[in-house]
């Protein structure tokens, strides 16, 4: 720091002043006095001069852990002994950023190998397709490109969260987790899953974020087009940016659940045709979100460590698209009722699938639930690796175990069916073949019913072919065909030949009867097709 004289440090008095937002009070933290100490304390802010030359000083500054992050503009103050005092303007604001180096941080992380990874690392994987063919794509996060922390910056700016409540790193990982979808706020990407991308670019087309982040800070306006990975690695660029250890997550048969039941639910009329205006709630074949690191002092203890947070848009939370951040702790162990969004993560990843048939007097019965149909494979780059690391284990625990189920009997009570663990039976056979488009379902093309008998134990195998015709106009990319089974028989499947492009391929599905009793052709087994 230069000054028009040599500075005494034994008559003159000199302080730091820090100033962010359009309103800048001490009493919100927004404007920092900065005082000059002889020795420095670890106290919170203070400044110590280190080395003195002419009228040069160079100064040795600490900062508060609990500071609010963001840009701020520096002054120096320096009063003679006459007590006129003399104000300095470097030229350069200052950033404060959060710290997963400093312990008294909300977002530190212990262990060197991790803050590496999470924080430090401009690449990563991002992970997508099914969970039998499982596809990773190298994505450039680009955090310490020239332009990112000022676009990153300017994303924290057109939010709604007041200066003076960013030095909370909940508040600011969801008001992120709200800016990078464009709903409600214009934030930085639309989302797209039609399948039509004019005026702008295909989610498939991306490799990285630093160019969404540079065209939304040079024009202000939302990037068009993004898909659930695409908001997954931009959140991990700004969150890396601003301090906060992260990583992108995927989810592999991902439920939403739309009605806040915690249930994946599947509405059948009386001749076990599904009720489509009911059947609101749908699976993903993936769904990619984030991860990232901090203490919770909001919720009870053990619930820190890593957290949900989802920047896609699905559904409103308090009234904005936004999700999380959502303890993973918590979404393991059932505690749905604490914030944020737990209840729809849980369901994402642990949600029992639940067969309704609608009675005569118009009322609907529980015939059958799935406890295995959801979350699988969820998957994130591994620790020091392009290796994928499978932390199931982490959102769940071991599907059918009793820990499992009683996480899931918890998260139950919370939901719109607090009883549904009282009404499961098994009925009806229904085999649904389904094609998925990260959740949106196309109209049905083809639908076929099949009369089948099955002895105690008996093993049956059909081919079945769709022909590559019937449904060539309505896929998209990144779409799966998926097989699904409901009932009280249950499947395998095999492909038939080699997944080509623009081909036919063959599945055979190889029933068994399980029970005792013998099913025949009037218990149904229905094929639908929907792609």
């Amino acid at each position: 720091m230069d000054l028009s004289r040599p500075f005494n440090s034994k008559a003159d008095d000199l302080h730091l002043d820090l100033k962010t937002g359009p309103r800048p009070m001490v009493s919100k933290n927004t404007h920092i006095i900065i005082p000059l100490v002889g020795e420095l304390q670890d106290e919170g802010w203070e400044a110590k001069i280190v080395e003195q030359n002419s009228n040069r000083i160079k100064l040795s500054i600490n900062s508060d852990p609990k500071a609010v992050i963001g840009q701020y503009k520096l002054t120096v103050t320096v009063t003679c002994p006459n007590g006129e005092a003399a104000t300095h303007d470097p030229g350069k604001d200052i950033v404060i950023l959060f710290n997963p180096w400093c312990e008294d941080d909300t977002v530190y992380l212990d262990e060197e190998e991790e803050r590496k990874e999470y924080v430090l690392n401009d690449t990563g994987r991002l992970y997508y397709g099914t969970e039998k063919q499982i596809g990773a794509r190298t994505w450039n996060y680009g955090q310490f490109h020239d332009g990112i922390l000022e676009a990153c910056l300017y994303v924290l700016e057109k939010s709604a969260i007041l200066p003076s409540a960013r030095g909370d790193s909940v508040n600011v990982v969801r008001v992120i987790s709200a800016m990078i979808n464009s709903q409600d706020d214009n934030g930085v990407l639309v989302g797209n899953w039609t399948g039509e991308y004019a005026g702008g670019v295909s989610p498939t087309t991306w490799s990285g974020r630093v160019d969404i982040l540079k065209e939304y800070h040079k024009k202000g306006m939302p990037v068009k087009y993004g898909q659930c990975w695409v908001f997954a690695g931009v959140t991990t660029t700004v969150l890396r940016c601003l301090g906060v250890p992260c990583r992108s997550v995927t989810n592999f048969q991902s439920a939403h659940d739309s009605d806040v039941s915690l249930t994946y639910d599947v509405y059948l009329d009386e001749n076990m045709e599904p009720i489509n205006k009911l059947n609101g709630d749908s699976v993903w074949n993936f769904h990619v979100w984030n991860d990232c690191w901090m203490a919770r002092p909001d919720l009870p203890p053990g619930m820190g460590g890593w957290q949900a947070v989802d920047s896609t848009s699905q559904e409103t939370s308090q009234g904005t698209f936004c999700c999380g951040p959502a303890s993973v702790t918590a979404i393991r162990t059932g505690q749905v009722y604490l914030k944020y969004d737990t209840p729809f993560v849980f369901a994402e990843v642990n949600s029992d699938k639940i067969y309704w048939q609608k009675n005569r007097d118009g009322t609907f019965r529980q015939i059958h639930s799935e406890k295995k149909a959801v979350g699988h494979c969820i998957s994130t780059k591994a620790l020091g690796s392009d290796k994928r690391s499978d932390i199931t284990h982490l959102y769940k625990h071991a599907e059918g175990s009793e820990e499992e189920r009683i996480a899931v009997e918890t998260a139950s009570r919370y939901g719109s069916k607090p009883d549904i663990y009282t009404k499961s039976k098994d009925e009806d056979v229904t085999l649904e073949w389904c094609m998925y488009y990260t959740g949106v379902l196309k109209g049905t093309v083809k639908k076929d019913k099949l009369p089948v008998e099955l002895m105690p134990n008996e093993v049956k195998t059909m081919e079945w072919v769709l022909p590559y015709q019937c449904y060539k106009d309505q896929l998209v990319d990144q779409a799966a065909l998926m097989l699904t089974l409901s009932g009280r028989v249950t499947e395998t499947q095999q492909l038939i030949g080699e997944a080509v492009v623009g081909k036919e391929m063959g599945a055979k599905i190889t029933f068994t009867n399980p029970l005792p009793p013998h099913l025949n052709k009037t218990d149904k087994l229905i094929i639908p097709l929907i792609v």
